[in-house]
C-alpha cells in the first residue's frame, strides 16, 4: 500500500496521518498494568511452589543421609558430641553437631576428612568448615542470611525432645546430647516420630552454623516458631523489641514458606507437610520418640 493511500481527511478536507491518541494510548497502558497486576501473584505462587519443592527434595536427602549413617553405624548420630550438658548457645565446647557426622553420606567427604571434631566446632583448625556454605542445608525460601559472612548456616534442625528443655543426655527425641538412638529405641515407631524439620533464624540469638550442635541445628515440638519481618541490615524491625535471651532455650521449628505449612522429615524415610495450626499436644507427642502414645493424624 502507497503512503498515499493512508493519508484520511478530515471534516475541513484537510489532511493527517492515522496515529494513536493520547487517551487511547493511556487505556491501552492501564489494560497492561491491570494484567500484569493479576499475572504477578500466579508467577509468585509458581516461584514458591517451586521452592517448597527444592525444599522437600532437601529434606528427604538430610533424611536418608541420616538413615545411612543409622545402617553402617547401627545408630542415628548423635544431636551433638559435647563431653557434658546442659548445652549452651555459646562458642565454647566441642559443640560437635549431627550434621558433621552425616557428611560422608551428604557427598561432602572432604568437608568430613578437613574437620578436627576433637578439636572442636569452634576451633581455628575448623574455620574453612565452619564457613563452607552447602546448598542442602539451605532453605531457597530463606530470606534471611546468617549474621557472619565467615559462618555458614542451615535451614534445617533435628529434633531433640518434645517439649521446650535444654539440650542434654535425656532428651526424648532421636537427634540430642551424646545420643546413640536406634530404631528399637523409637518405641511410638518410625512414622509417629520426628527427625528433623525447618527451623526460622532469629537474629536476636547467636547462629552458630552448622558445625554447631545448639539451637543451630537442634530443636524441639514444644512450639512451632512464627517468622519475623527483619529490615536488610538484619536487625528487629522497629515494631518489634528483642528480649534477653536464656542460653539454655533452644526454641521450636518454624517455616519461610506461605501458607502457615512446615516440612518435616519423620524417622521413617517419608517428608510430610505440618500445618501450623496442628495441636500442640499432637505436634509434642511426634517430637516423643517414646511416650507411648499414637498421635492423631497430623497430616
Amino acid at each position: 500500500m502507497s503512503l498515499q493511500k493512508m493519508v484520511r481527511y478530515n471534516a475541513k478536507g484537510s489532511r493527517y496521518s492515522k496515529a494513536f491518541t493520547l487517551v487511547e494510548l493511556l487505556v491501552v497502558i492501564a489494560i497492561i498494568g491491570v494484567l500484569v497486576g493479576l499475572l504477578l501473584p500466579a508467577v509468585q505462587a509458581a516461584r514458591e511452589a517451586a521452592r517448597r519443592c527444592s525444599c522437600v527434595n532437601n529434606i528427604t536427602q538430610i533424611g536418608l543421609s541420616l538413615h545411612n549413617h543409622e545402617f553402617h553405624h547401627e545408630a542415628f548420630p548423635a544431636g551433638v558430641i559435647n563431653p557434658a550438658g546442659p548445652i549452651l548457645n555459646e562458642s565454647q565446647g566441642i559443640h560437635i553437631s549431627w550434621v558433621v557426622q552425616i557428611l560422608p553420606y551428604l557427598e561432602q567427604n572432604a568437608l568430613f576428612r578437613l574437620c578436627d571434631q576433637a578439636a572442636g566446632a569452634y576451633a581455628p583448625v575448623n574455620k574453612p568448615v565452619r564457613g563452607a556454605r552447602i546448598s542442602v542445608l539451605r532453605c531457597p525460601s530463606s530470606p534471611v542470611v546468617s549474621q557472619d559472612n565467615e559462618i555458614a548456616s542451615s535451614n534445617y534442625a533435628g529434633c531433640h525432645h518434645g517439649v521446650e528443655s535444654p539440650i542434654n543426655n535425656d532428651n526424648n527425641g532421636i537427634l540430642f546430647l551424646n545420643s546413640k538412638v536406634r530404631f528399637d529405641d523409637i518405641y511410638d515407631g518410625s512414622s509417629n516420630t520426628i527427625l528433623l524439620s525447618e527451623h526460622l533464624f532469629d537474629v536476636e540469638i547467636s547462629d552458630l552454623g552448622w558445625v554447631s550442635g545448639t539451637p543451630s541445628t537442634l530443636r524441639n515440638t514444644g512450639t512451632l516458631e512464627i517468622y519475623k519481618q527483619y529490615d536488610f541490615t538484619g536487625a528487629v524491625a522497629p515494631d518489634q523489641k528483642a528480649t534477653p535471651v536464656d542460653l539454655t532455650h533452644v526454641g521450636g521449628f518454624g517455616s519461610h514458606h506461605g501458607g502457615g505449612l512446615i516440612n518435616v522429615s519423620l524417622a521413617d524415610g517419608s517428608t510430610r507437610a505440618v500445618s501450623s495450626t496442628i495441636e500442640p499436644s499432637v505436634l509434642q507427642q511426634l517430637g516423643n520418640r517414646s511416650d507411648g502414645e499414637i498421635p492423631k493424624n497430623p497430616w
